[in-house]
């Protein structure tokens, strides 16, 4: 596929204006061609009423031709692969394989979603049939299920340039749904944008459906952005990057006359709880991974393990020994942008001025003088310094974790209490340590979205039951995720039909079941016609 560096607007090429912008390469910071033009106030407007006009047909079309839609968009890129890779590892640095894993992951999760909206029990119908005979007054009929809220708008991510950008999880899922999409291109990484955008043109063509199901828009500001938000055929939006962003995306949607949802990702510093009992076990071992989960793709993961509290037991120094040995021997890193190179930067030098915290170690290795280039850091203080200062529980998004000394079990408990909201915590253990520290579970329960035993948070499974999120600042809404198949949920709202006809209902509602879904029939979970259930209740 040839790149235009322009914005795709249904089936339209967008003009743009005439102020172009760049990627970069991270590996040497030499600018790559194409230049793309930022769309326009108009091509805004433009793709936001196609949307809604697409909506009409494309939020009522069948879970089996969004399934087909789906997995047409999945095998389009496969069919450009090698393309989409090259591009991505031109634009981000990052490793072949680690671009071909994130490529079978976002093919992944299109035919997740795929197997989901044809199966169709997603949408949670429910029906309780009239009783004409209940005294006082007779019960009338009510059924209800999941529709889609209409156009959606999602943000790509910085650093995940396939599997959280143009056809990702957030895409799939409000696709999956029923919802036209719109997505604002990351401006760090738009040619592998616009590959993948085509591929999806290209799916929509294929299985004949509106030409304002899919958008993609370019823009290396806010301005776009900002109208899409505030656009008033915009329904709901999907984010991921940083507390500052996502936090006023949520100002914006607020401000609204009709505000709308903003799902917002915003980060973390995921905890990570090392107990007496597996410290005293497998200290070494922990260490090791611990480096590695810190330090994969060069710390820009929101899942990073960025604190690490320790108990005071003799194999501490042992651990935090170990652990300086491997921070040194890190290579440096190439960071996704200049912008997250100078930030790690910023963040590392005002950490290190802090007078309670000790610089444990770093990067031994020569530094290369680049905006891209950083090295891993290794701090430490202890739970009485971490809980009286502000900033040390706040994400630095690069290679580097703060470890915390803690003295007594109390001590566990009283920074567990105070931690803000998290994507995960981890928890490193033995079946005594979880018998003893069974109160810090209970506590990790209400700040986080996912816990984790005897793992590390990096590495995340898409499935049905993963969790990717957790009570704000991780996320703008707690009770969501943006992976795995409860995404979906995000972009959909439940609607009620009282006293219809039967043959007036949708077929997730009707009661021959024609789809043969799961339903809540009467309170019983059935895929029996309501019809059947009944002779069978009676």
């Amino acid at each position: 596929m040839k790149l235009s560096g322009r914005s795709i607007i249904g089936f339209r090429e967008g003009s743009g204006t005439p102020d172009l912008f760049y990627a970069t390469n991270p590996a040497n910071g030499e600018p790559l061609q194409p230049g793309f033009a930022p769309a326009t106030a108009a091509e805004v407007d433009l793709a936001a009423q196609l949307a809604a006009e697409a909506f009409a047909v494309y939020g009522r079309i069948s879970g089996k031709e969004k399934a087909k839609f789906l997995r047409a968009i999945a095998a389009n890129l496969e069919s450009i692969a090698s393309e989409l890779v090259a591009r991505a590892e031109q634009e981000t640095a990052l490793p072949k394989a680690r671009l071909q894993a994130e490529t079978a992951r976002t093919c992944g999760q299109l035919r997740l979603f795929a197997q989901l909206v044809e199966d169709g029990s997603w949408v949670m119908a429910c029906v309780d049939r009239a009783d004409p005979d209940r005294k006082p007054v007779p019960r009338p009929d009510i059924r209800s299920m999941l529709r889609p809220l209409g156009p959606v708008v999602i943000f790509g991510a910085s650093n995940f340039p396939l599997a959280f950008s143009v056809a990702g999880g957030d895409t799939a899922s409000a696709l999956a749904a029923g919802n036209p999409v719109i997505v604002k291109a990351h401006p760090a990484h738009p040619g592998t944008s616009e590959l993948v955008g085509q591929a999806i043109q290209q799916a929509v063509r294929e299985c004949n459906l509106p030409e304002g199901t899919f958008t993609l828009l370019f823009d290396n500001g806010t301005k776009i952005g900002e109208a899409l938000v505030k656009h008033p055929q915009v329904r709901a939006v999907g984010f991921t990057g940083s507390l500052a962003g996502g936090r006023a995306l949520m100002n914006l949607a607020a401000a609204r006359p009709e505000p709308i949802p903003i799902f917002a990702e915003m980060g973390s510093t995921n905890p990570v709880f090392i107990l007496p009992g597996a410290l005293q076990e497998r200290g070494d071992a922990i260490a090791a991974g611990l480096h590695t989960s810190f330090t994969l793709g060069a710390g820009q993961f929101c899942t990073k393990p960025g604190m690490v509290f320790l108990p005071p037991a003799a194999e501490a120094d042992s651990f935090a020994a170990r652990l300086q040995h491997l921070v040194g021997d890190t290579p440096q890193f190439n960071l996704l942008t200049a912008g997250i190179g100078s930030a790690y930067r910023a963040a590392i030098d005002r950490r290190k001025q802090d007078s309670n915290v000790q610089v444990l170690a770093e990067t031994n290795s020569p530094f290369a003088e680049r905006t891209f280039c950083a090295g891993a850091t290794l701090f430490e203080t202890d739970a009485h310094t971490f809980l009286k200062s502000h900033g040390l529980d706040a994400e630095i998004f690069g290679p580097t974790t703060l470890l915390i000394r803690h003295a007594k079990h109390e001590d566990t408990l009283k920074v567990a209490r105070n931690l803000e909201g998290h994507l995960t915590a981890t928890i490193h253990g033995t079946e005594q340590d979880l018998r003893d520290y069974a109160d810090l579970v209970a506590i990790l329960e209400t700040k986080v979205g996912r816990l984790i035993f005897n793992g590390f948070p990096t590495g995340l499974e898409v499935c049905h039951a993963v969790v990717h999120g957790g009570p704000y600042p991780a996320t703008s809404d707690g009770r969501s995720t943006s992976v795995g198949s409860q995404a979906i949920f995000r972009f959909a709202r439940s609607v009620c039909f009282q006293g219809f006809p039967d043959n007036s209902l949708p077929e997730e509602l009707r009661n021959d079941n024609p789809l043969g879904i799961w339903r809540l029939v009467d309170g019983e979970m059935t895929r029996e016609p309501a019809t059947q259930l009944a002779r069978r209740q009676s």
